[in-house]
């Protein structure tokens, strides 16, 4: 077997930059399945509670830094806000 690499001109790749989404260990946030009750108790009052839309209805509380999902009464998912990109 014999193996053959051609370079017809130069090579490049692109590289893809991913912000820490999800990996800032210092903010603790609500896991899945918890009840809003809970949440309240564990993290205090929510910044914002936005009501439910939808069947399943999933509503949300935004915390600072972090947002929490809801289907019904227990937590979907928990979202860290990243910073907002200030360089155009």
């Amino acid at each position: 077997m014999t193996l053959a690499l051609i370079a017809a001109g130069p090579v490049s790749a692109d590289v893809l930059l991913i912000d820490g989404i999800q990996s800032a260990p210092a903010i603790q946030t609500p896991r899945k399945g918890l009840n809003m009750a809970l949440v309240r108790q564990q993290f205090g009052e929510p910044a914002q509670e936005v009501p439910a839309v939808g069947e399943p209805p999933i509503s949300r509380w935004e915390y600072t830094g972090y947002t929490v999902y809801f289907e019904n009464d227990l937590v979907l998912h928990s979202v860290i806000q990243h910073a907002k990109n200030t360089h155009p």
